[in-house]
C-alpha cells in the first residue's frame, strides 16, 4: 500500500476544519449537552474502492484527540453498498462538528480511487497508467496517493520533478520546430541533470526529430490511435525512450490506446473529473 505522509495529510485536514469553522459549531452547542457521548459509523451508500480511511479517522482526532476510531475495512480494498468503513465514539459535538470534513475527504478519494482501478482494470500490466498535475490546489499529496491506492502511478509531482518541454515551450524558442526540439532537448540535459526529460511533439516528423534528439520519453497528446500506432513501429527497438500517451482517454478508448503499443497513458480526469463514493455517518443506538 502506498504511504501517506501524516503530517501532510493533517495539514490538509487542519485546513478544512478551519474553513468549516469547525469549532463554532452552534447548533451542537446550541441543542447538544456538552458530556454527551455517542457511537457512529460511516458507511458506503455505494460500492467502490476505499481510499483515506485514516484521513478521516485523523479528522476526529485532530478536533478531539478522545475521540476513538477503529477502521473496519483495508485501505485499497473493495467497498459493497452498506459496509462500514470506520467506527468512531467520542462527545456528540466533536463528532458532527468533524463529520462533513471527514466525510469530504473519505468521499473525494475514495472516488478518485474507484476510478483509477476501473481504468488499471481495462489495460494490461505494462502499461503504466499515470495522474498529472490537474490536482485541485491544495490537495495534491492526497490526490496524487488516492490514484496510487487505485493502482495507477505518479507523473511528474511538481514543476521542479521533471523536464517536460510541451509545445508552448517550443514555440516559444521560435518558428523552427525541429531545430527547437533539439535544442530544447539539450538545453534540458545541460541545465536540468539528473532529472528525467520528456518532450511533447504533435507531428510525425516532429517525433522522429525528438527521437534523434533522444529524451527519456515522448508526449503523444490527443494522437489517434493509428498514428500512436506508427509512432511505436517509428521508435522501434530504442525501447529506453517511453512513449506516453494523453488527451481525452475515457474508459471506453483507454484498452485500444493500450493496444497500440505505447508505455504510458496518463490521465487528468483521475483527479480533476472522478465523482465522489457517497459515504455517510449514521449515529448508532
Amino acid at each position: 500500500m502506498p504511504h501517506l505522509s501524516r503530517a501532510a495529510a493533517r495539514a490538509v485536514i487542519r485546513r478544512a476544519l478551519v474553513e468549516d469553522r469547525a469549532r463554532q459549531d452552534i447548533t451542537s452547542a446550541s441543542v447538544l449537552p456538552r458530556a454527551l457521548r455517542l457511537r457512529a459509523r460511516i458507511r458506503a451508500k455505494a460500492p467502490g474502492i476505499l481510499a483515506g480511511g485514516s484521513v478521516a479517522a485523523w479528522t476526529f482526532h485532530l478536533l478531539d484527540p478522545r475521540t476513538r476510531c477503529v477502521l473496519r475495512r483495508r485501505e485499497g480494498g473493495r467497498l459493497r453498498r452498506g459496509d462500514t468503513i470506520l467506527t468512531v465514539e467520542g462527545t456528540a459535538r466533536a463528532i458532527f462538528a468533524a463529520e462533513r470534513t471527514a466525510l469530504n475527504l473519505l468521499g473525494h478519494l475514495s472516488g478518485i480511487a474507484t476510478l483509477t482501478h476501473a481504468y488499471v482494470r481495462r489495460v494490461p500490466p505494462r502499461v503504466h497508467l499515470l495522474d498529472t498535475r490537474k490536482t485541485l490546489p491544495g490537495l495534491r499529496t492526497l490526490e496524487k496517493y488516492a490514484v496510487r491506492v487505485g493502482g495507477g502511478q505518479s507523473h511528474r509531482w511538481d514543476l521542479e520533478d521533471a523536464v517536460l518541454i510541451k509545445t508552448n515551450h517550443l514555440r516559444a524558442l521560435g518558428p523552427r520546430r525541429l531545430q527547437a526540439i533539439q535544442q530544447a532537448v539539450r538545453a534540458a540535459r545541460r541545465n536540468a541533470r539528473g532529472k528525467r526529460v520528456e518532450i511533447e511533439v504533435t507531428t510525425l516528423a516532429e517525433f522522429e526529430a525528438a527521437l534523434t534528439a533522444r529524451p527519456d520519453a515522448i508526449l503523444l497528446d490527443n494522437w489517434p490511435a493509428a498514428r500512436l500506432r506508427q509512432a511505436v513501429r517509428l521508435r522501434g527497438r530504442r525501447h529506453t525512450i517511453r512513449l506516453e500517451a494523453s488527451g481525452g482517454v475515457t474508459l471506453a478508448i483507454v484498452r485500444a490506446i493500450a493496444r497500440t503499443g505505447v508505455d504510458d497513458i496518463s490521465i487528468g480526469r483521475l483527479t480533476h473529473s472522478a465523482p465522489s463514493l457517497d459515504v455517510s455517518l449514521q449515529v448508532l443506538p
